[in-house]
């Protein structure tokens, strides 16, 4: 695809994963796009398919926050004029800061300011930090300002690694206000085995990307946007060993939905755990938890009805 020609008055650019979109990457985006306002440019975000790590040391690859797609879908909610992704190879790992510098941020992008988080680095071993860019920004004519580490209102400090952590060990109450969301998936509606519909009890299963961060397995309280509305649910995820099947899967079965929604998209938002995933004797057994099981969540959705952000508990 030929990149859209240069903002004609420049434009003011940021550049980095910002996976997650939290609200750390808000506080870079707002200020690039308050800039830009003001100076009448435009703002562009300058971003990379695959995560980085993902190409230079795979191994160390942290999961997503937000796959591709998700990355795309919150950015669309910011107050930005452009988003350029750019694919990352092992040609542009390789780039100097000064050559991405030159061939990309000036020559595609017409930058005038650029403007980073504090703990930013790009080019051939984030060579570019912020002195070198400062550097760059004389001898090339562009400003370079950096945006300072942004604290949630309980004063804890905004980052996707610790984002990544409280979601990995399931305080997603905990990570929310440092997304400023609730934590989701986007994922289609594949074929599964139709188990569940034959004990009362139909689910949509889930396609879900293997680099997406999924919260520990069990049997979750979510909410899911569908094509056909938006409908409160029970989600299990992990394996099934009532059926000893030990494949990790993620099956939401949907209150008062009735239908199909193969190969379309789906948002699972997880709200609160509800128990463990674990074997029954029998399927009449499973059956009988299922049904206390969907008592239970209904109770807590209709707790989350007003604040889907307020943290849910059990009822008693």
């Amino acid at each position: 695809m030929t990149p859209l020609a240069p903002p004609e008055a420049g434009s003011v650019v940021t550049v980095g994963t910002f996976d997650g979109v939290h609200l750390g990457h808000r506080a870079v985006l707002d200020e690039i796009a308050q800039r830009a306002r003001v100076a009448g440019r435009a703002s562009v975000l300058v971003t990379f398919e695959p995560h980085p790590l993902a190409v230079v040391n795979p191994a160390a690859a942290p999961p997503r926050l937000t796959t591709a797609g998700e990355r795309l879908e919150a950015l669309a909610t910011c107050a930005l004029d452009r988003v350029r992704v750019l694919r990352f190879d092992r040609a542009m790992a390789a780039m100097e800061p000064t050559a991405f510098v030159e061939e990309i941020l000036l020559a595609q992008c017409g930058m005038r300011e650029l403007v980073i988080g504090h703990d930013h680095g790009f080019g051939r071993g984030r060579q570019g930090d912020v002195e070198t860019l400062r550097r760059l920004g004389h001898a090339r004519g562009f400003a370079v300002d950096v945006v300072g580490a942004v604290a949630s209102a309980s004063g804890q400090q905004v980052s996707s690694s610790i984002i990544r952590r409280l979601i990995a060990g399931g305080d997603l109450d905990g990570a929310a206000p440092l997304l400023g969301r609730r934590y989701s998936v986007s994922a289609p509606v594949v074929r599964g085995e139709g188990r569940g519909r034959t004990i009362g009890f139909p689910t949509l299963n889930l396609g879900i990307p293997a680099e997406k961060l999924l919260p520990p397995d069990g049997v979750w309280v979510v909410m899911v946007e569908t094509a056909r509305g938006r409908f409160g649910g029970m989600m299990n995820q992990g394996h099934r060993p009532t059926f000893g099947d030990g494949r990790r899967l993620l099956e939401a079965h949907l209150f008062d939905f009735e239908g199909e929604l193969y190969h379309r998209s789906v948002r699972v938002t997880w709200l609160s755990p509800l128990r463990a995933t674990r074997h029954f004797a029998s399927v009449a057994e499973l059956q009988q938890q299922l049904e206390h099981d969907g008592e239970c969540a209904r109770a807590m959705l209709a707790l989350a009805s007003e604040d889907l952000d307020a943290p849910l508990t059990a009822p008693e």
